[in-house]
């Protein structure tokens, strides 16, 4: 079969739109704008990268560079500055193959490894990484592992991994792991943020809370996978809504003790919000951010964990432990004397604080019946540094 492959005969376009905390301008002209069958194919993707090569669309390489540099952005917060990207040079609905091919190329000339793989009529996006990533897909190749970036995008339509067949073009820049650590939320626009009333109550006394939160966050975190448990407790929160929440938990915790203080967060994180379970709530296994947890409307026992941890680290900075049952993810806690029951870990006593609702209110020390005979395994132990 024979592919046509034209440019599209218009004059240079300038293309500008928000990205978080500031906004994103690039141009394009005739020659980066490429005309792509809708069917994915082995042919077709050769003659875009002969095409986007031969005419190396260099300036937006480096906008993107410069925006990546200037805002400081994690690799999983540039990939979605490149999926925008992306979607205002080729419209998404408007041909899915084509707009993967430019996210493809912009990534591997950003540095990154990634590739690309055509079966079924359909293309596979993939990037190597290094990390334990549960939830997706991935492909070995060289004895290196390749993520898929959008599997999700084909549902049940995506295939067995034999389906796909890796098509081998090179990029001398594409030397890069991605990683999906994400150590720094964006500053979103303060006029982004809208208010959410949360209250609870704590030894007779009701707390009202009127969190700034962000639908963006819902956005940058629809696709993220599994990532391992040191990469999920340590998921910030943006300034914005640490500033609406955390100086007012510490006013309210002036005058209590350490152990009070630990105890009204445990309180706060399993009281304040709706539980229910990811299978109800979105279908499948999905580990929400702190900020997605302030958020979101229900959380499980995965959340709150989370959450959890981010609020005591950030006030008191105490060292913990996160402790994984079969179906249970819950906290302990190293105070200075171990408060009721506690685990041994590594010669140093932490006391179990459980911020997910049990059938007893489970005060600090204390253990859900149901899991006192059950094995766990310690998942993520947190130290704080020395300073």
């Amino acid at each position: 079969m024979c592919i046509s492959v034209e440019f599209f005969t218009v004059a240079a376009q300038n293309h500008s739109f928000d990205f978080y905390n500031g906004t994103f301008n690039f141009s394009t002209d005739s020659s980066s704008e490429i005309n792509t069958p809708k069917i994915a194919s082995p042919n077709a993707v050769i003659e875009f990268y002969k095409q986007i090569n031969l005419n190396n669309p260099t300036s937006l390489i480096v906008s993107l560079k410069e925006y990546k540099n200037k805002y400081n952005l994690n690799d999983w917060i540039y990939y979605q500055l490149i999926r925008k990207t992306a979607e205002q040079v080729s419209p998404k609905a408007d041909n899915y193959f084509r707009y993967t091919l430019y996210k493809w190329y912009l990534l591997n000339k950003c540095g990154y490894d990634a590739r690309i793989a055509v079966g079924n009529e359909q293309i596979i996006f993939y990037v190597r990484n290094d990390e334990d990533i549960s939830d997706i897909p991935f492909f070995m190749i060289d004895g290196q592992k390749y993520m898929c970036l959008n599997y999700h995008d084909y549902g049940k339509l995506f295939k067995q991994a034999d389906t796909y067949k890796p098509i081998n073009l090179s990029f001398p820049e594409a030397k890069n792991s991605f990683s999906y650590k994400v150590t720094r939320m964006p500053d979103f626009k303060p006029e982004s943020y809208e208010e959410k009333d949360v209250e609870f109550n704590y030894r007779q006394k009701i707390y009202h809370f009127k969190l700034r939160v962000n639908e963006n966050v819902e956005a940058i975190f629809k696709n993220y996978p599994i990532v391992d448990f040191e990469t999920y407790f340590n998921i910030p929160i943006s300034r914005e809504t640490y500033s609406s929440l955390i100086p007012i938990l510490k006013n309210n915790l002036k005058g209590m003790n350490q152990k009070k203080g630990v105890d009204y967060l445990m309180r706060f994180t399993r009281y304040a919000f709706l539980y229910e379970n990811d299978e109800q709530n979105f279908g499948k296994e999905k580990r929400l951010s702190p900020e997605q947890t302030l958020l979101n409307k229900y959380s499980d026992c995965d959340d709150r964990a989370g959450l959890f941890f981010f609020l005591v680290k950030e006030i008191y900075d105490l060292p913990m432990i996160a402790i994984l049952y079969p179906t249970h993810l819950t906290m302990a806690v190293q105070f200075e004397k171990p408060i009721g029951q506690y685990i041994t870990y590594k010669g140093k006593k932490y006391s179990f604080c459980e911020p997910t609702p049990q059938a007893t209110d489970l005060r600090i020390g204390e253990v859900a019946v149901d899991l006192k005979h059950i094995k766990y395994e310690i998942v993520y132990a947190y130290e704080p540094i020395k300073k």
